[in-house]
């Protein structure tokens, strides 16, 4: 039985209620954003962050951090943390149930439409998830293959999407084929076009891999496929937001992607695009495992609305702009070498030292005020990793070339302090008298010895 709330409770809720539909209030905000100051935002933005980090800029306190890691994290825009602040403050007064009904046009219609709009297709066929590798497992796990089906993936495929078509071989005993690269590094699409066939049941590709900035020509792989009966996937988590990413024109049943990477939306929040054949099968899957916090998603919806905002202003799809200003920082840094395979790049580069660890190279760098992420082997299993670990840097449209410089000078500054140098010749030795002799220890139980553990793998 519900309570009937008393007049002072009533009083909460009025003022602390906003004035209208929250939604309105933050396409406002992000459109006033857009048009009048969208650079005085994302500069508030940085100095916000900055305070949050504790920061400082290097040669002096109280400077901005230089974000270098958007393919990681991207910053929230100053509106759209407010919302989730005040959504997380109204669920903790009111209760889920009452926030879910206060944003009930933005989880069942506005965040679709957004979301439609973003990636060229209907409203009715997107739908909002944890995160993109889920997405992908709930397609996976609803799949039945033949015993003589062939699974095609691609050296840059994630850890994440890679382990649920290991399962799905497992479980149906198809085949696991992994298109091969060129000597440039690009997909061989030649190869794709020899061998595709019917028994083809699922292709898997990434649009931009984690770890590596080489754009994969989704569209042309589309075209391919389009006269087979095999299902296409394309995971854009490391796409959307820095380039144009259109699902139709792609040609693919499934595409998934994160909403906290270049569209800076809040964490633990997704999409993706479902062709009409798939939305049984997806969500029947998907109703075994938890959605996102409705917090989450209005964030979200908030982020795509000054994303939409941003697009629309004079710096658009920008971030690349600022490529050859990062590749010439990290080139002229001695003992660093570019990683990037494939003729045509995104926003995220890769890079490596020849001596200093990667980890130690990121923490110095973190201490000078850039802040950009290490990446594994194990991030992209299959991808021949002759350097071990890398440094990933990627930019974003707020990105500015003060920001390119400083993260050039901070670099330089870290290798010449921590790159070892080269030995000199060896100082004479000094004669020195000769040590006493040591008195012989009297015979006794020897104390028990440790022996040396070795871990060896399970036959």
């Amino acid at each position: 039985m519900n309570a009937t709330p008393s007049p002072t409770d009533q009083k909460d809720r009025r003022d602390y209620a906003p004035t209208s539909d929250s939604t309105d209030r933050t396409d406002s905000t992000d459109r006033a954003d857009s048009t009048d100051s969208t650079d005085s935002t994302d500069r508030s933005d940085r100095t916000d962050r900055n305070s949050l980090d504790g920061r400082s800029e290097a040669g002096g306190p109280g400077g901005r951090t230089v974000h270098l890691d958007t393919a990681g994290r991207g910053r929230m825009p100053a509106a759209v943390r407010a919302l989730v602040a005040d959504c997380a403050a109204r669920e903790d007064r009111y209760g889920p149930h009452e926030l879910e009904e206060h944003l009930a046009h933005v989880l069942r219609t506005e965040i679709h439409d957004r979301l439609g709009a973003l990636l060229g297709v209907p409203a009715a066929d997107t739908a909002v998830v944890t995160d993109a590798a889920t997405a992908f497992d709930a397609l996976v796990r609803g799949l039945g293959p033949g015993r003589g089906d062939r699974i095609w993936t691609t050296p840059y495929e994630g850890v994440a999407n890679l382990t649920a078509l290991y399962a799905l071989r497992d479980r149906t005993r198809c085949r696991l084929e992994v298109v091969p690269l060129r000597e440039d590094g690009d997909l061989d699409l030649e190869w794709m076009a020899r061998h595709i066939d019917d028994d083809v049941a699922l292709v898997s590709v990434v649009h931009v891999p984690s770890g590596r900035g080489i754009v994969n020509p989704v569209e042309t792989i589309g075209r391919i496929l389009a006269p087979h009966r095999c299902l296409y996937a394309v995971d854009a988590s490391y796409a959307v937001g820095q380039l144009s990413v259109d699902a139709a024109r792609t040609g693919c049943h499934l595409l998934t992607g994160d909403g906290w990477r270049f569209l800076r939306g809040p964490h633990d929040v997704g999409f993706a695009y479902l062709a009409p054949r798939l939305r049984d099968m997806f969500e029947e899957a998907a109703a075994h495992r938890p959605p996102p916090q409705n917090a989450a998603v209005a964030g979200l919806n908030a982020a795509l609305a000054h994303h939409t905002a941003t697009l629309t202003g004079p710096a658009g799809h920008d971030g690349l702009r600022l490529l050859p200003a990062l590749r010439a920082a990290v080139e002229e840094t001695p003992g660093t070498e570019l990683i990037t395979p494939g003729l045509v790049q995104s926003g995220i580069l890769a890079f490596r030292h020849r001596e200093l660890p990667a980890a130690l190279v990121r923490r110095q760098l973190a201490a000078r005020g850039v802040a950009l992420w290490k990446t594994v082997a194990q991030e992209i299993p299959l991808l021949d990793h002759p350097a071990g670990t890398a440094l990933r840097a990627s930019l974003h449209h707020d990105t500015t070339p003060d920001d390119i410089t400083r993260f050039g000078h901070a670099l330089q500054a870290v290798v010449r302090e921590e790159r070892p140098h080269p030995a000199g010749p060896r100082p004479a030795a000094r004669h020195t008298a000769p040590a006493p002799p040591v008195p012989a220890r009297t015979a006794g139980p020897r104390p028990p010895t440790r022996r040396h553990l070795t871990l060896c793998p399970t036959p």
